[in-house]
This record gives C-alpha cells, sequence and structure tokens, in this order.
C-alpha cells in the first residue's frame, strides 16, 4: 500500500503542476493518464522483484526493469500526444524527444550496468580463487561505492585469512617442537629405565627429571587450552572494582624475592590519584606476573625493573619497564605472539605464551597492550578503562 501511496503522490504532484499551468480540464486529464501509469508501473516492479530469482542473474532483472520504465515513458507520451495536443507537429516533436531521452537513459544505465555488474564479477571470481586456496589475489575494485566498499572489505578479508593461516601454520610447527623435546626426552629416560642400564640412584634421577618434562608439558597443554579460550571469547569472569594501587603493590611484593635471587632491584612507582579499574583482579594480577617476570629474567644482575602507574584520560596505564637488553625494532611486532621468544638471547625454554596470555586477558578486559619506545631495555604498556566512582574492593 505504501508503494501505490507513493505512485499516487507523484501523480497528484504533477496533477497540481498542470492545475496551474493549463487548468482544471487539463489537470484532471493528467491525473487520469498518470495514475494508472504510476499503479501499474509500481505493482509491476514488485513483481519482478518477487520473482527475480526466476528473472536470472543482474543483468536480466536490469533489463527488466529497463523495459517496464521505457514501456511506461512510452505509454504516458502516446496518451499524453493522443489526449492533450493539438499540433501534429508539437505531437511528433514530443514523441521524438522522449525517445531521444529514453534512448539515452536505456545508454547510461546500461554503461553503468555493465561497470557495477563487472566489479560483482570481479569480486565473485576472487572470492571462487580465495575458496580453492589462492590468497595472493584481490578484487582489484576501484571507487568509492557499495560496491567497492564491499570489495574493499572482501580483500581485507583475503589478507586476514593470509595471516592467521601463516600463523596457524607458525603455530603448529611451534607446538610440534615444544612437544617433540620433552617427549623425546621422556621416550629416552622411558627406555633407559626400562632396559635396566642404569642404576637405582640413576633411576630415582630419571624418574625426576620424567617429572620435569611432565610437569612442563602439563603447564604448556593448560596455556594452550586457556589461550585458545580467551582468544574465542569463551571465558566468562566476574568483574568488579579492583584498586590497581594495592594490586600492584601485592605483585611487587610477591615478585621482589625473585628479583633479589638475580640481584636485580625492583621498585614501584604509582600516581597518587590512581584509581580503580573495573577487573577480574585474579586475571589481572596474572598479567601483573608475567610481565614483572619476564622483565626480572631479561635483566642482568645489577640492572632494575619498575612498575608503575597513572590515570589518563579515564584510564588506567601500567607499565614495567627493566634495563635488560631490549626488543629489536625488527622483532617488535611479534612480542605478543604465541610462542614467539625472540633470538637464542632471549629463549629460556619457555613456551613463549606468557606476553601472548598476557594480551589476551588485557583485550578480554576491553584494554590494549603495547612496547612503548625505551632508550634502555623494555617497557611493556597496557591500558584499562577506569571503573565508575563507587566503593572500591
Amino acid at each position: 500500500m505504501s508503494r501505490l501511496a507513493y505512485a499516487t503522490g507523484l501523480a497528484l504532484l504533477v496533477t497540481c503542476a498542470c492545475l496551474g499551468a493549463y487548468g482544471v480540464e487539463a489537470g484532471v486529464l493528467t491525473f487520469a493518464i498518470v495514475a494508472p501509469l504510476g499503479w501499474l508501473t509500481v505493482l509491476a516492479t514488485d513483481r519482478l522483484v518477487d520473482d527475480r530469482a526466476r528473472l536470472g542473474g543482474l543483468r536480466r532483472q536490469f533489463a527488466a526493469v529497463g523495459l517496464v520504465s521505457v514501456a511506461t515513458l512510452a505509454a504516458a507520451v502516446g496518451l499524453f500526444v493522443a489526449f492533450m495536443f493539438v499540433s501534429g507537429h508539437d505531437a511528433f516533436l514530443t514523441v521524438l524527444l522522449a525517445a531521444y531521452a529514453a534512448a539515452l537513459a536505456v545508454w547510461a544505465a546500461t554503461r553503468m550496468g555493465q561497470r557495477a555488474l563487472g566489479d560483482l564479477d570481479r569480486i565473485r571470481a576472487t572470492l571462487a580463487a580465495v575458496a580453492e586456496g589462492r590468497r595472493d589475489i584481490a578484487t582489484d575494485v576501484g571507487g568509492s561505492d557499495e560496491i567497492a566498499r564491499v570489495a574493499a572489505d572482501v580483500d581485507a578479508m583475503i589478507v586476514r585469512l593470509d595471516q592467521e593461516e601463516r600463523m596457524r601454520q607458525t603455530l603448529f610447527a611451534a607446538v610440534s617442537h615444544d612437544l617433540r623435546t620433552p617427549v623425546t626426552a621422556l621416550r629416552l629416560l622411558a627406555n633407559a629405565i626400562d632396559d635396566e642400564l642404569v642404576d637405582a640412584d640413576t633411576r630415582r634421577e630419571y624418574v625426576a627429571r620424567m617429572g620435569t618434562h611432565v610437569r612442563a608439558l602439563g603447564t604448556l597443554i593448560d596455556d594452550l587450552f586457556e589461550l585458545t579460550r580467551l582468544q574465542s571469547g569463551e571465558l566468562e569472569w566476574t568483574m568488579e572494582r579492583v584498586s590497581v594501587e594495592l594490586l600492584l603493590e601485592e605483585a611487587v611484593d610477591a615478585m621482589r624475592p625473585a628479583a633479589e635471587a638475580g640481584a636485580v632491584a625492583m621498585s614501584a612507582r604509582l600516581d597518587s590519584a590512581l584509581g580503580a579499574a573495573r577487573a577480574n583482579p585474579e586475571q589481572l594480577q596474572r598479567v601483573l606476573f608475567n610481565l614483572i617476570q619476564n622483565a626480572i629474567h631479561h635483566t642482568p644482575a645489577d640492572g632494575s625493573v619498575t612498575v608503575s602507574a597513572e590515570a589518563v584520560e579515564g584510564a588506567i596505564e601500567v607499565e614495567v619497564a627493566d634495563t635488560g637488553e631490549g626488543v629489536p625494532s625488527e622483532q617488535r611486532d611479534r612480542v605478543f605472539d604465541p610462542f614467539f621468544r625472540g633470538d637464542a638471547a632471549r629463549q629460556d625454554g619457555g613456551a613463549g605464551l606468557g606476553l601472548a596470555i598476557s594480551r589476551a586477558i588485557v583485550e578480554a578486559h576491553g584494554g590494549t597492550i603495547w612496547l612503548e619506545d625505551a632508550p634502555v631495555g623494555t617497557r611493556v604498556r597496557f591500558r584499562l578503562p577506569a571503573a565508575q566512582l563507587e566503593t572500591v574492593r
């Protein structure tokens, strides 16, 4: 009904124009001609839209709509010529100009349609190639219209797929490597014990080593499982208003013995107006432990680790800085990737999941984590949204 009302409204507008220019009789005749044509056009277009599956491709659909438009124009011109024109010269000229305008409109619509359909064909061909496994392809569709935006989304999707597949391959390779080492050691130790090639004291030593490898495997599997759940958004935590200052002090105190064991000085520098964050305290403390432990491990004796925090524009930023060897510029974009452990000097035999899990936890809190530029050592900084005012936990 709304579409018929739209056609009726257009007919009334045309009628009012004719009433003002030619009088009542011309206005009535105009409404009698254009209103039924408008209703028929609307009904025919609705039928085409409902039956577009039977029409086939967009080219046929555009052609059908074009035929309806041309038929409407031809009928309108014919009826007006038959009922409203006295001069044959004026009638001929009107028909001629209407045909000329219709021909130009058809050409323009065809030209635009060919461009649009060509772009759609390129998008379809690109998606078909992606489905067959290709990732070195793009739509090559330019412009700024809706089709161009869809093409840009497709190109971005292909890039993301390629990156995710590369990361997945790297992850599988890293997991295989990290599993192979303890499994190989376990097999060798078990074979030595089974073949009775060692004495009782050595057997007990081998059993202790096997326990170490089993615990390492268990930690790796647990971390992988948790990282997968974090990245998929399956974990749900109870969020509460947490005093960041208190949490930082607890983390620094807990990690101070490890720092002292490595002759590393630890200090905390906290903003007096720090406030609170809305977070899960256990998960946030795990991030702090990961970052501080990592900083201590990569700081030489007589170095220092500084934990600081400040309120910044409705958020709280926490930083863990060390005076260690730092991160090479070519590795800065990868330090938060799973299993990335940098060069040989930074490898400690761990699985390389600490920073990846930390990033997943921070992002699950609606925050961000990054490496800050540092003249010496490494500065890891993360931001969390500040909590609304209420009683602090």
